[in-house]
């Protein structure tokens, strides 16, 4: 199920084109946020951020886990846009698997940007072998920023 954290800013409004890129707070995933929002930039794509978590694997309450990942999001929509302020943006967080959540976000887009790899543990929800299952799975492009 998706959650909107940040609603459609003003830029290129109704861009055909679509960058999605999956967040996790990681050093690699915030490179590769920047690098989609920089292609975003330079393609007038707008950039779809998402973010993903098995509830399997936390050790604390659904809403603590829901706080999180929104700030997360939250704070990767801010970083966008004070880097990129004319890139439009949308975002969702998700409780599935993080690769099914950015394999099925891939639909219709131009590229799927991820990072080499996650963070264990909690902070890891998002990128570990996803990035192996994005790249044989998704139904467009992938980049792997490292």
């Amino acid at each position: 199920m998706m959650s909107t954290a940040s609603e459609a800013r003003s830029g290129t409004g109704g861009a055909a084109h679509r960058i999605v890129v999956g967040v996790d707070g990681s050093d690699e995933s915030l490179r590769a946020l920047d690098w989609a929002a920089a292609q975003a930039e330079r393609t007038g794509a707008t950039l779809d951020i998402h973010t993903a978590y098995e509830p399997g694997y936390t050790f604390i309450t659904h809403d603590e886990v829901e706080r999180t990942m929104d700030r997360l999001i939250a704070e990767a929509a801010a970083r966008v846009s004070g880097a990129h302020p004319t890139v439009t943006t949308s975002s969702g967080t998700h409780e599935d698997s993080p690769a099914t959540v950015l394999i099925e976000a891939g639909e219709g887009a131009d590229l799927l940007v991820i990072g080499t790899r996650g963070r264990g543990g909690f902070a890891g929800l998002l990128l570990g072998s996803v990035g192996q299952q994005c790249s044989l799975h998704a139904p467009c492009p992938v980049l792997i920023v490292r």
